[in-house]
């Protein structure tokens, strides 16, 4: 039976944590190749520390001259990453920093099982399982806790960058523990946020009378109380942030990307892979699933499981789980995907349009939960699949 009363955490990371900016120069390598080729392959891993950033992996365009020029403009594309972002720290900043590109062409052996040729449909780009959710308990269809928890710190990072709140630093992490009553989100018991700043003077309590109006502004009305907790720069200073700080490498916030915890995930990272990398694109056709099960009414919470095998075109399984909620069986549901939505990689792009230069802005505040963009950008958190489901089941 599940719980109904119960206090739940998620914590969300700035585009100023060190492996937030490894993902966001692994997206934005990515987004350089799809402009050029849509179909470009790119599986790109970035490490940064003190002055340091070191890109791998593999790329591959079917024109090489070209992919050699685009190998060329690696290192701008991390400087304006960087850049963007706002590191000028003495050991971590965008004109000084040392970068070493260690890209180079995908393996032919991966590209043989992945590629379709002779009649056989493309295959999946590797094995593995992968997760979708939605839940009513927000607007946007998300747990609560990872929800607003990424809002508080895009919150800041905009006054940050417009100059509202200019000693405020790239760096930040937030935490929100969030209280449910009848299985619905009414409070928050406790604020976690941790923030760089730029001017050593400031205290704790100096940090906290800044980020406090912006965090009552972003979370819902009623939820922040006199009994909730505050832990503002709970270790005092923080002044030396980023990669300069700790080390970062592509891939390590796989929960603070999807669901804060609230639901399970296949243990694939997203930054830097192509589409035809199931990790990534299966990942977000769960969630767009889910999503549009959830928006048509069938239940109020929904997981959505697809799983593949490399070389292999279509999903070797789909499961749905209502969690007690559904108005619809799991197994009609599961019927229904089948029914309304390809589920092979090639199907999957071109579904949610996903061979386009689109990735670069997800690599921060979480890939799903977001509002769909006009050019293609977080096609997957479109509900436009709620009329085809409900005629599927």
């Amino acid at each position: 039976m599940s719980r109904n009363n119960y206090t739940f955490t998620s914590e969300s990371v700035s585009e100023g944590h060190p492996d937030k900016v490894c993902d966001r120069i692994s997206d934005a390598v990515l987004d350089a190749f799809l402009s050029e080729e849509p179909e470009a392959r790119v599986a790109a891993e970035t490490f940064a520390t003190t002055n340091r950033v070191v890109i791998g992996g593999e790329v591959g365009l079917s024109d090489k001259d070209k992919l050699r020029d685009y190998m060329g403009r690696i290192d701008e594309i991390a400087r304006a990453c960087i850049k963007d972002i706002g590191y000028e720290q003495d050991k971590f900043h965008h004109e000084t920093v040392e970068i070493t590109n260690l890209l180079h062409e995908q393996s032919a052996h991966i590209a043989q099982g992945v590629d379709a040729a002779d009649n056989k449909d493309e295959g999946a780009g590797d094995q593995g399982i992968m997760f979708g959710y939605a839940t009513t308990e927000s607007e946007a269809l998300m747990p609560a806790p990872i929800q607003y928890s990424h809002a508080i710190l895009r919150r800041l990072a905009e006054v940050r960058k417009n100059g509202t709140e200019p000693a405020l630093g790239p760096d930040a992490k937030s935490q929100l523990s969030v209280i449910y009553e009848n299985g619905k989100p009414v409070g928050v018991s406790s604020v976690v946020l941790s923030t760089q700043h730029l001017d050593e003077a400031l205290t704790s309590d100096d940090i906290r009378a800044i980020v406090e109006p912006y965090i009552r502004e972003t979370l819902p009305e009623g939820w922040l109380t006199a009994a909730t907790e505050w832990h503002v720069n709970p270790t005092g200073k923080f002044v030396i942030g980023g990669p300069d700080g700790d080390a970062g490498l592509t891939g390590r916030k796989i929960i603070v990307d999807t669901y804060g915890g609230a639901a399970p995930h296949g243990g694939g990272a997203f930054s830097g892979k192509d589409p035809t990398k199931v990790d990534r694109s299966a990942a977000y056709a769960a969630r767009y699933l889910a999503k549009n099960v959830v928006a048509a009414g069938m239940a109020e919470r929904c997981t959505i499981q697809l799983s593949y095998a490399i070389g292999v075109s279509k999903p070797l399984s789909i499961y749905a789980d209502t969690h007690g909620t559904g108005e619809v069986a799991p197994a009609a549901i599961e019927k229904a995907i089948d029914q309304v939505m390809d589920l092979t990689p090639r199907g999957i792009r071109s579904h949610l349009g996903l061979n386009k230069p689109i990735y670069q802005r997800t690599a921060a505040y979480g890939h799903f939960g977001r509002t769909p963009d006009e050019d293609g950008g977080f096609s997957w958190e479109r509900t436009d699949l709620v009329e085809a489901l409900k005629g599927a089941v």
